[in-house]
C-alpha cells in the first residue's frame, strides 16, 4: 500500500494497517551485477521546470549535482545504486508524483536496503506525506538516508527527521504566503503580477543602479488585431464564431510557448478576451479589482459597449449555434416561447430556412407547425408600416423630444458637476477600502464586495459623462430626419438590408409575435412606448422647468426622464440611430460579412475565408436585369441567388423603376400547369423538380385550383 492509496482522514489505525502489510511482502532474488554491495535507490528532483533545464542543459544544474552527491554517499555505505528516479520540475507539496510513485512501487516489489535522497524536503514538504512514505520504506525494511542530513533510525536520528520535515512544511507554506503578498502588493500598485493577456508582452529590464524591472508592455504583432475584436464587437454586427474566423483570417493567433505551437483563437479564448478588464486599464487580482499603470488597448466607452452587446445577446437569444438571422431573437411564438432558425436540406441536396417554436421542442403544449423564413419575412414587411406614425403624432413626438432635450442641455452643467463630486467621493472611498484592508480591519471577501459596487458606480458615472460630452445639437439635427422616418417605416423596412433591419428592430421592437394564422403583433421597447404614449395624448406633458436627479442604483447617476430611455439596446443611442438615418436617406451600406464569399486561393492554396468587403450597389446593366426578370415572372429566390442580393434590395430597384409590386403566389398559369401534372400522376416533388419551384409553391398551387392532396407515398393506380 502507498500513500496515494490510503483515505483521506488517516488514523493510527490505518497506520497498523499498512504496518501489517510488511510481512505480506514477496521479495524476489537481489541482482547478479552487485558484486557483493548492498542494492541501493536514489531519488532526485527539482521544483520547478527552469531548474531542469537550467543554462541549456538536458537535466539542468542540480540533477547532476545531487546525482553526484548521492552516488558519493552510496560509496560510503558499501551500497551500489540500481535504480535512480528523477523527478524534473514536480512540487513536493502533493504524492501525486510520477517518478515518488514508481520508486514506492519498486521499493515493496524489489529487494532495496537504502534509499538515498539528498534532503528531507526533496522527498515531500507535507509531514503528513513525509510520515506515510517513510512508513512504506519501513515496512519495506528500507532504510532512508539523506546526504546532508542525520536521520537515521536512532531516536535522535527519528527526531532531527521529524524537525526537518516540520521545517520543509514551514519553508513551503511561508513562501506561498510571502510570495501572495508580493503578489497583492503589485497589483494594487497597478502592476501586473501574473503573465499579461494576449495583446501585451511580460519584459524585463535594467533600471540605472542595475536592478531588473519586470513590466508589460504592447505586443507589435497583436496588439491591433485585439482592439479591432473590440471595436468591431461593440458594432452590433458580429458573432463571436464569426469575429473569430474573421481574426483567425487576419492573422491572430495564441502565443507560441516551447510546448505548444501558436494556434488561432477559439471561441471560448476570443469571450475571455472581450470579457478581460486589463484591454481598459485594469488589473484585476484574487476578485479585487485595481488601477493600472499599463497601457489600455481601448477606452472605457468602447468596453461598455462591448460588455453591453454580449448582455444584450445572452439575453435576447442571438448567439448563433449554427445559423443566423436578423429577426432571430427578436421574433416570438404566440405562446412565449422563441422562434428559432433551422436549414435542413430536401431530399435533392438544397437547404431551405424556417422558424420553429422552441416551446414546442420543450413539450410545452405549442402546437405551431415550422413556418418558412420567406413567409415570415413577406408578412412582417406588408404589416411593418402599422408602427408607423402620422404626420400629427411625428410632429407632437419632435416637439416633446425637443423640450427634453432642451431641458437636457440646460441641466448638463449641473449634472456633471454632480457626477465629478460623486466620482471624487468614490475615488476617496476606494483608497480608505484598500488601506483599511492592508491594516487588517476589513477581511478580503467583505473588500471585493466593496470594491464590486465602486467599479460598477465609477464605470456608470464615466459613461454617464463621455454621453454628456456629446453635445444635444447633434440630437436635434437627427431628430426632424427620425420624424420623418417614423411616418414611413414599412417603406424604410423594406429598404434596408438584413444588419440594418436588426438595427431598426431592436431599436424599436421588444418583441415581434407570430401567431397560428400567421398574423404579426408588434411589442414595442418601453422606450418607444412611452414616447408613442406621449405623442398620442391630448395635453402635453408638464415636463417643468427642473429637472429632478434621483439617485440610481447602480452608479448614483440622474435618471432624467423616462422619455430619453435610449439606453436598452446601445450605451449611447445617438451613433448607431444617425448610422441608420445616413444609410435609409443617403443610400450608405453597412460593412457585412457575406454569407458565402468565393473561395480565393494564394500561393499556400486556398483562403479559408475572406477578408469582409463593404457591400456595393449593383450596376446599372444589372439592375435592368433585375426589373426584366421581375416582370418575367422569375421567383423572387432565384433572382436573390443570382444576383447575390436580399429580397428588399430587389423591391428597391423595382421601385425606382416605376414597377408595381407583383401578386403573392404564382401566376395562374403556373397553378393550372402544376394541377394538371399533379392530376396525371406525378408527385409533388416530380411537379416541383419540373417546373423549377419550391415544394411548398407547388402544393399551395395544388391546393388553389382545388385538387384534392393524395395520402403521402401513394400515387394513382394506373388502369
Amino acid at each position: 500500500m502507498t500513500p496515494t492509496s490510503l483515505p483521506f482522514g488517516i488514523d493510527m489505525g490505518e497506520l497498523r494497517k499498512l504496518a501489517a502489510t510488511a510481512a505480506q511482502i514477496q521479495r524476489t532474488p537481489a541482482p547478479d551485477n552487485t558484486d557483493g554491495l548492498v542494492p541501493a535507490i536514489s531519488y532526485l528532483r527539482v521544483s520547478t521546470k527552469d531548474q531542469a533545464t537550467r543554462n541549456g542543459l538536458e537535466e539542468g544544474l542540480s540533477i547532476p549535482a545531487q546525482r553526484e552527491a548521492a552516488q558519493r554517499k552510496a560509496d560510503q555505505l558499501g551500497a551500489v545504486i540500481v535504480k535512480e528516479f528523477i523527478e524534473p520540475g514536480e512540487s513536493a507539496k502533493t504524492a501525486q508524483r510520477r517518478a515518488l510513485q514508481d520508486m514506492l512501487d519498486y521499493a515493496t516489489e524489489n529487494p532495496v536496503q537504502y534509499c538515498i535522497i539528498n534532503k528531507v524536503d526533496r522527498l515531500a514538504r507535507n509531514r503528513l506525506d513525509d510520515a506515510l512514505i517513510h512508513a512504506t520504506l519501513r515496512d519495506a525494511n528500507i532504510s532512508l538516508v539523506s546526504v546532508t542530513e542525520n536521520i537515521d533510525e536512532t531516536p535522535s536520528g527519528m527526531l532531527m527527521h521529524g524537525i526537518l520535515a516540520s521545517m520543509a512544511e514551514f519553508y513551503s507554506l511561508n513562501l506561498a504566503q510571502e510570495v501572495l503578498k508580493g503578489m497583492t502588493q503589485k497589483a494594487s500598485m497597478g502592476g501586473t503580477p501574473a503573465k499579461a493577456p494576449l495583446g501585451y508582452l511580460n519584459v524585463r529590464t535594467t533600471d540605472a543602479k542595475g536592478h531588473e524591472v519586470r513590466d508589460v508592455t504592447i505586443d507589435p504583432d497583436r496588439a491591433d488585431l485585439v482592439k479591432f475584436a473590440f471595436t468591431a464587437y461593440a458594432t452590433g454586427n458580429w458573432t463571436l464564431s464569426s469575429l473569430a474566423t474573421e481574426l483567425e483570417a487576419r492573422g491572430l493567433t495564441s502565443r507560441p510557448t516551447p510546448a505548444r505551437p501558436a494556434t488561432p483563437i477559439t471561441t471560448t479564448a476570443l469571450h475571455k478576451i472581450l470579457t478581460n478588464p486589463y484591454y481598459q486599464g485594469s488589473v484585476t487580482f484574487r476578485g479585487v479589482t485595481y488601477d493600472g499603470t499599463h497601457s489600455a488597448l481601448i477606452d472605457t466607452e468602447t468596453w461598455l459597449r462591448v460588455q453591453k452587446q454580449l448582455d444584450d445577446k445572452n439575453q435576447r437569444g442571438e448567439r448563433p449555434q449554427k445559423y443566423d438571422h436578423y429577426l432571430k431573437g427578436t421574433l416570438y411564438c404566440s405562446c412565449g416561447a422563441k422562434m428559432m432558425i433551422e436549414r435542413p436540406r430536401d431530399k435533392q441536396g438544397d437547404r431551405y430556412e424556417y422558424f420553429t417554436c422552441s416551446g414546442r421542442r420543450k413539450k410545452n403544449g405549442c402546437t405551431r407547425s415550422a413556418i418558412i423564413t420567406d413567409r415570415i419575412e413577406d408578412q412582417i414587411e406588408s404589416t411593418y408600416n402599422t408602427n408607423s406614425l402620422t404626420a400629427a403624432e411625428a410632429d407632437r413626438v419632435r416637439e416633446v423630444l425637443g423640450t427634453v432635450f432642451d431641458q437636457l442641455e440646460a441641466t448638463t452643467d449641473d449634472e456633471r458637476s454632480l457626477l465629478l463630486t460623486q466620482k471624487e467621493k468614490l475615488d476617496a472611498e476606494r483608497l480608505k477600502l484598500v488601506q483599511a484592508h492592508y491594516a487588517d480591519a476589513i477581511p478580503l471577501d467583505l473588500l471585493k464586495s466593496e470594491q464590486d459596487r465602486i467599479r460598477t458606480n465609477l464605470d456608470a458615472i464615466e459613461h454617464r459623462l463621455e454621453n454628456l460630452a456629446t453635445s444635444y445639437e447633434d440630437a436635434h439635427e437627427g431628430l426632424d430626419q427620425l420624424a420623418d422616418i417614423l411616418t414611413d417605416l414599412g417603406d424604410v423596412y423594406t429598404r434596408c438590408e438584413p444588419a440594418e433591419r436588426r438595427i431598426l428592430n431592436r431599436a424599436l421592437l421588444d418583441k415581434i409575435i407570430l401567431d397560428d394564422e400567421d398574423h404579426v403583433d408588434y411589442v414595442p421597447t418601453d422606450a418607444v412606448s412611452v414616447t408613442i404614449a406621449q405623442a398620442r395624448a391630448t395635453q402635453p406633458p408638464d415636463l417643468g422647468t427642473k429637472t429632478n436627479l434621483p439617485r440610481h442604483q447602480a452608479g448614483q447617476v440622474s435618471n432624467f426622464s423616462s422619455l430619453v430611455v435610449l439606453r436598452r439596446s446601445f450605451s449611447n443611442p445617438l451613433p448607431p440611430l444617425k448610422s441608420l438615418i445616413s444609410r435609409v436617406l443617403r443610400g450608405k451600406k453597412p460593412l457585412v460579412g457575406r454569407h458565402h464569399p468565393t473561395v480565393r486561393t494564394d500561393s499556400r492554396g486556398p483562403v479559408v475565408r475572406n477578408s469582409l468587403q463593404s457591400q456595393t450597389r449593383l450596376s446599372f446593366p444589372n439592375q435592368e436585369r433585375v426589373v426584366a426578370d421581375y416582370l418575367d415572372g422569375v421567383p423572387m429566390k432565384e433572382i436573390t441567388a443570382r444576383y447575390g442580393i436580399h429580397r428588399g434590395t430587389v423591391h428597391q430597384i423595382t421601385r425606382r423603376a416605376g414597377v408595381p409590386l407583383r401578386p403573392r403566389g404564382f401566376p395562374d398559369s403556373i397553378r393550372q400547369e402544376v394541377a394538371k401534372l399533379y392530376s396525371e400522376g406525378q408527385t409533388i416533388v416530380q411537379v416541383a423538380a419540373r417546373l423549377g419551384i419550391s415544394y411548398e409553391g407547388a402544393r399551395a398551387g395544388i391546393v388553389a385550383c382545388g385538387v384534392p392532396l393524395r395520402p403521402r407515398g401513394r400515387q394513382p393506380s394506373k388502369r
